[in-house]
Parts: structure tokens; C-alpha cells; sequence
């Protein structure tokens, strides 16, 4: 059975919506991350991304994992990836070429888009976006994603998805992602296509199924 070591506050979300989505049975281990603990290696601290324990399943120490069997997955896109291909279903690639297509699509959503959305989320998160070094940080951030959105936004005029004309891993993955960048929703605004298309992965039961479970978590 699929084991995810994560928790949902985390990228760790990614992998629990594409197992919903699949339908498929997993066990959720929950995971936290060690920076958000004063002693991460105190007796009674909750098992975290330092804990020995989860070091022995991920000597990265960076969630999420996951296990299947007696593989190790520890990269999120492509962990969603390689449950696409395991699990057939409408998500999946029908063909090398869309296969590669949803390769290609993923790798730049980690490559080009990722780094800065990420940058937006720890500058809100710390507080800092009306600090001088967290203007600028966004105002740069900002800028390369906006090429990004119009890039996107080209492609999505097309069928309104990332890869064929169906809802596909693809599509989650990339929409965890561009999730990242919520706080600048003029970017959205400025980009109609994307705009629809996140409104519409968001309303996936999939997706609120997770996000749901993302809310209960405690702080």
C-alpha cells in the first residue's frame, strides 16, 4: 500500500490529492516540518523532518515521501507521475507523446515557476512584506512570474488544460504550484485562462476533499 510522509500543510498536499483523485488507499504518516519546532530532537517532540525515524525512510529529510512497496518516492511532481502511470485512468497519459508533454510541463513548473511562487509564500509567512528586503523580494518575484502566467495563460486558450482536453495529473500539478502565488491575485486577474482553470482543479471533490483535511490539521 502507498504510505505519504508528510503533512497537508505541506507539498505533502500534492500527493494526497492526486491518491483521492485516483481513488486509490494510502496510510498518511504524519510528518511536520523541523522548522517549525523550538527543539525538533526533544524527547517528546512529534515526529518531524529531523527525528531519526523519518531519516531512516528519507535521509534527505524533506517531505514529502512516500513508499510504495519497496520504492521510495521523494519528489512530489514525480511522485504524481508515477502514480499516473501506475493507476490508469483518465488523469494518465494516453500516449508517449502526451506523456512526454506532461513531463515537460511539470519539470517547468518546478524549474521556472516554483522558486519564486515559494519566495511569496515565506515572505507573507514571516511577516515581512512590508520590510524593504520583502518588497523587494516580492517585486522580483513578481516579475518572473508574470511571464510565466502569460505563458500558461497562451497555452490554456487552447482546450483550458495543461495536457489534452481532459483533467490530467498534469494539470494538478501545475495547480499546486500556481496555488503558491494566490496572495497576487492581480496576476490571476491578468491572466483569464489561468484564472478559470485554478478556479476549476479547486473545485475538483478531489481537491476539497484534501483541502478540507489541509484545515483540520492543527497549526
Amino acid at each position: 500500500m502507498l504510505t505519504i510522509y508528510g503533512v497537508y500543510r505541506s507539498r505533502a498536499a500534492r500527493n494526497y490529492w492526486m491518491a483521492l483523485e485516483l481513488g486509490i488507499p494510502f496510510t498518511s504518516v504524519p510528518v511536520i516540518q523541523a522548522r517549525r519546532l523550538a527543539d525538533p530532537l526533544a524527547a517528546d517532540a512529534p515526529l518531524n523532518t529531523a527525528s531519526p525515524a523519518f531519516l531512516a525512510v528519507n535521509p534527505m529529510g524533506q517531505i514529502p515521501a512516500a513508499t510504495d512497496g519497496d520504492l521510495l518516492l521523494t519528489e512530489s511532481l514525480a511522485t504524481n507521475l508515477y502514480l499516473a502511470r501506475k493507476h490508469p485512468s483518465d488523469l494518465s497519459p494516453r500516449s508517449l507523446e502526451e506523456e512526454g508533454a506532461m513531463l515537460r510541463w511539470s519539470f517547468w513548473a518546478i524549474a521556472e515557476v516554483e522558486p519564486h511562487a515559494v519566495k511569496l509564500v515565506l515572505t507573507y509567512d514571516n511577516r515581512a512584506e512590508n520590510t524593504e528586503d520583502g518588497k523587494a523580494t516580492i517585486a522580483l518575484a513578481r516579475r518572473t512570474l508574470k511571464k510565466a502566467f502569460s505563458v500558461l495563460d497562451a497555452h490554456l486558450a487552447a482546450t483550458g488544460h495543461v495536457v489534452g482536453d481532459r483533467f490530467t495529473v498534469a494539470d494538478l500539478n501545475l495547480a499546486e504550484v500556481f496555488r503558491y502565488a494566490q496572495s497576487q491575485q492581480d496576476l490571476f486577474d491578468a491572466a483569464p485562462n489561468v484564472r478559470a482553470w485554478i478556479d476549476a482543479c479547486h473545485a475538483r471533490p478531489a481537491f476539497r476533499d484534501m483541502f478540507a483535511r489541509r484545515l483540520a490539521e492543527a497549526e
